[in-house]
């Protein structure tokens, strides 16, 4: 697989993170305790395909590093938010934990792909 194509997948992967982060999040009942999670989760979780699309056009190798840093940083985020949003709702919890997983999958790769830089 050519790098571009590697590079697409990561991209088409972490964006579809988000979308399903947002559609998570749309099922929730907005309440003084959920509406800051919500709104924190979705900045996180949205924000690891931004990251992500930003280091693709780094103006250098330890700019690239820094940004896939912090889509590691982000996607660990998430999975905070995603614990703490499983309290405010009920019989959302396989959703969540699939999410959580995702979440920590990127952790894993924006990890390695760290650890390859050095």
């Amino acid at each position: 697989m050519a790098t571009n194509e590697k590079r697409y997948d990561l991209e088409e992967r972490t964006a579809k993170f988000g979308e399903e982060i947002i559609k998570f999040c749309q099922l929730v009942k907005l309440d003084a305790v959920s509406q800051p999670i919500v709104s924190q989760l979705v900045r996180a979780g949205t924000s690891v395909g931004a990251n992500y699309m930003e280091a693709n056009s780094a103006s250098s190798k330890r700019d690239f590093k820094n940004k896939i840093f912090i889509c590691k940083k982000e996607a660990q985020e998430t999975k905070h938010w995603l614990r703490m949003i499983v309290k405010c709702i009920s019989g959302k919890d396989d959703e969540a934990k699939k999410l959580w997983q995702e979440a920590q999958e990127l952790t894993l790769i924006f990890g390695k792909i760290i650890s390859s830089l050095k």
